[in-house]
Order: C-alpha cells, then sequence, then structure tokens
C-alpha cells in the first residue's frame, strides 16, 4: 500500500524501480498494493537518451529492505525491470 515517506521513520527505504511515465506507474502501484507490499515513491529526474542526454522526471518506487525481492519479482511479473543499482 502506498504510505507516506514518514510511515517508514528512520528506516532506509530500497529503490526498486523508476517509472518513465505515468501509464507505467500505475500497473506498478497497484501490483503492489494487491500484493500488501508498504512502498513509498517520489518524483525525481533520472538522466536519459543514448545520443542526446536529458534529465527527465520519472516515479521512484521505493520499499523497506525486507520486501525488496518479493517487490523485485511482481516487477518482473509485470514484464518490467527492477532496478539495480
Amino acid at each position: 500500500m502506498r504510505q507516506e515517506p514518514e510511515f517508514f521513520g528512520e528506516t532506509e527505504l530500497d529503490l526498486v524501480y523508476i517509472a518513465k511515465k505515468l501509464r507505467e506507474s500505475l500497473p506498478v502501484e497497484e501490483a503492489f498494493t494487491t500484493a500488501g507490499i508498504d512502498f513509498a515513491i517520489e518524483l525525481d529526474t533520472y538522466s536519459g537518451g543514448l545520443i542526446f542526454r536529458s534529465e527527465r522526471t520519472g516515479v521512484f518506487f521505493y520499499v523497506l529492505p525486507e520486501k525488496v525481492e518479493a517487490a523485485k519479482e511482481i516487477l518482473r511479473g509485470l514484464r518490467l525491470k527492477p532496478h539495480d543499482l
């Protein structure tokens, strides 16, 4: 379920996915909610483009460290590539 960052207190959250478009973020939000995974989102910028690099805005999904693998499995089930550092 989507939560405000304050919900997680001092716990460090892990980035699991960057949705580049709003229509990409909605199925992720729905799937995490259905699976009972608490998550936070943040709008932020990322670099995109191969030849013409530019700053773009995306929806960043964060989960608790113990939920990272479950969240990544959900993303793979949606045929999306989880974020890996």
